[in-house]
């Protein structure tokens, strides 16, 4: 199927479009009659041919080891992978879960605008909690929410976290991971929220922090929210901890949804004063971190029927005000079909993801170009009616593990 790549059978065809170009040269001979065949390959220095290789999309560069041996060598190499993280980064990558119940599925590479059928260790099913940073991801699983696993998806490697403090079985979690992108040291949160029994205006909020420098988890604040709880959507940027919380009925519909935030180092508290309202009635939220600012895609509720999704806005919080970045134009909204009022979309970088839970096409903004653009249809189709579709955003990185 046209755009669907094996990651393991990567052929050699496509390595030549990226590195034929510099492997070999011609020379006229003195007499002008004898050519000669030059390979650069064999001409170059290792140390220059790492820092080329590490400017291939990494989809090459992870094949690059089967061309021969000096090139195996060469991107197994420490200083390679020194190189490679010192170049420009590369654009990150969109997984899609094509079941409801096996955590299966293709990634979406938007350079090479192909999709890669690879398989992520770790995960069990495709609703555990999901976050990622800087080439790792973080998977909690969605029943216990006990069992935790920092993966790179690209490499395979993956490290089993023990158990978080707090509440068990808690009635709603929000996961997040920050990556360092200097000593690759991590930070994890998870938000729990549980309904404090008998009270249905109260609700017990705990945050939870891992450090993998520490090895060693600490449970960072408990308090007691009136008219919020918690939800799944959290994200950490520059040292804060953003997360949304909802309301359980009292207020305006301008108020159904709130942004707290709450800095890691000086953990301040209580969190209602920290409160951020959203720009306008919204159905969803989705926060992500690019480049260091906060940005939330939300999906825009009718005046008179916030609960109705009407079209799709994206915001980046500057100080405590929101500035609208873009607005989905309505034939990519028309192009979701029927589009619930609840949706997925994450991004890093430059690039944000929105995908319809109702079916497989996935839609690229790019923040620098403000530009949509539809990526390469994913080969493969909607078998029954109540099949449901998701995601996540992720760097694919060769010299980051956890």
């Amino acid at each position: 199927m046209e755009g669907e790549t094996s990651w393991n059978s990567h052929c050699a065809d496509d390595m030549s479009k990226d590195i034929g170009e510099f492997d070999s040269f011609s020379e006229l001979s003195d007499e002008g009659n004898k050519e000669t065949i030059i390979s650069v390959d064999s001409i170059l220095p290792d140390d220059l041919l790492e820092r080329i290789l590490a400017y291939l999309p990494i989809a090459s560069i992870f094949r690059a080891g089967s061309v021969c041996r000096r090139w195996h060598e060469i991107v197994s190499s420490k200083r390679f992978l020194w190189n490679f993280s010192h170049v420009l980064s590369q654009k990150p990558w969109y997984f899609m879960f094509t079941s409801s119940d096996e955590p299966v599925g293709y990634a979406y590479d938007p350079i090479l605008r192909k999709w890669y059928s690879i398989e992520l260790p770790c995960i069990q099913t495709p609703n555990w909690f999901i976050a990622s940073s800087c080439g790792l991801v973080c998977f909690m699983d969605n029943d216990s929410r006990s069992e935790l696993h920092v993966c790179n998806p690209i490499t395979k490697i993956c490290k089993k976290l023990q158990e978080s403090p707090g509440m068990k079985f808690s009635d709603y979690s929000a996961l997040s991971l920050s990556v360092s992108r200097t000593s690759h040291n991590y930070t994890i949160s998870i938000v729990k929220s549980k309904q404090v029994p008998g009270n249905f205006l109260q609700w017990d909020l705990s945050i939870h922090i891992y450090d993998s420098e520490t090895m060693m988890w600490a449970t960072s604040l408990t308090e007691v929210l009136t008219g919020w709880r918690g939800g799944d959507e959290s994200v950490i940027c520059d040292g804060v901890l953003y997360f949304l919380i909802y309301s359980t009925g009292v207020g305006t519909p301008e108020n159904r949804h709130s942004l707290v935030t709450y800095n890691l180092s000086s953990r301040s508290s209580p969190l209602i004063r920290s409160l951020i309202p959203v720009p306008g009635p919204l159905t969803c939220g989705r926060l992500m971190n690019l480049k260091g600012k906060l940005v939330m895609v939300g999906g825009i509720g009718k005046p008179d029927r916030p609960d109705i999704i009407k079209g799709i806005g994206i915001w980046v919080l500057n100080g405590r005000n929101w500035v609208e970045v873009g607005r989905m134009p309505h034939k990519f909204f028309q192009g979701f079909g029927e589009l619930d009022d609840v949706f997925a979309s994450s991004g890093t970088d430059n690039l944000i993801y929105i995908q319809s839970y109702g079916a497989p096409a996935l839609l690229v903004f790019d923040m620098n170009q403000k530009l949509w653009k539809w990526s390469l249809k994913c080969p493969v189709s909607k078998k029954f009616p109540l099949q449901l579709f998701t995601g996540f955003c992720f760097e694919p990185r060769l010299e980051i593990a956890p």
